[in-house]
């Protein structure tokens, strides 16, 4: 767990979608300033219903929401959330909208107040930290799905978020661009939470893991002592330990 300030704190969370059982059952959870957190479990257990509850995409039937200190309950907060914890969606279609790169990642900073001379400047200074120096005049829509990946990546770091929330952010990806997702991941001194299949991905990147199944999340433990093939446990399907016993 980080030592750092406690930053999120969510409280008995339910929610379900209409005629359907829980999605999310009684969930508690937090998260400290300096700490990187993995989510795993099957398709359906309620992943990313979590991290849209989180930033106000969907909302919680029932519990307690503080981020940053406030409680979280009406849109106006959610909108202060958003405007400090950026979620990174599974498909990046979802987050990409303007003609052009720069376009795009130069949207965030416009939103947040910024004029757009700044709000440019931030959005070639992002890209070039992502090592995509070149990409501001390329089309959005003719990249390919590594390229938009990052591209996507870059709209959400220009914000300067405080959390970033990353769903599933290797899918489709060849080894190549995982690698540079994992040396971005590395060079952020911020907290975040990865919601991925890919078990070597969160040994990598994060700290600690959760598991979830049937709306329900468990602690796991450290990253670090976790093996990456793994079996069909109480929470879903989780890295363990095994005693050496």
């Amino acid at each position: 767990m980080g030592n750092g300030p406690l930053i999120m704190d969510l409280k008995d969370i339910c929610y379900a979608y209409h005629g359907v059982d829980d999605v999310l059952s009684h969930v508690n959870f937090s998260l400290h300033a300096d700490e990187r957190m993995g989510l795993i479990g099957g398709n359906g257990s309620g992943k990313s219903t979590f991290l849209h509850i989180i930033i106000g995409i969907l909302r919680a039937h029932s519990g307690e929401m503080t981020i940053f200190g406030e409680r979280v309950r009406t849109e106006q907060d959610f909108f202060r959330v958003r405007q400090r914890v950026g979620l990174l969606f599974q498909n990046s279609d979802d987050q990409l909208f303007s003609p052009t790169v720069l376009e795009d990642v130069a949207f965030g900073p416009l939103n947040l107040g910024k004029e757009p001379e700044e709000a440019c400047e931030i959005a070639r200074q992002t890209l070039t930290d992502l090592h995509l120096s070149g990409f501001e005049d390329r089309v959005t829509h003719t990249l390919s799905g590594g390229e938009k990946k990052l591209v996507a990546l870059a709209t959400i770091l220009a914000m300067q978020p405080e959390i970033l929330l990353l769903d599933e952010p290797t899918s489709g990806l060849d080894e190549s661009t995982k690698n540079r997702l994992t040396e971005i991941l590395g060079s952020l001194a911020i907290s975040y939470i990865i919601v991925s299949h890919e078990y070597e991905f969160l040994i990598s990147n994060t700290d600690t893991i959760y598991g979830m199944k049937n709306g329900i999340l468990k602690y796991h433990g450290d990253s670090s002592s976790l093996h990456s093939h793994y079996h069909s446990h109480p929470a879903g399907e989780v890295s363990h330990q095994h005693s050496d016993t």
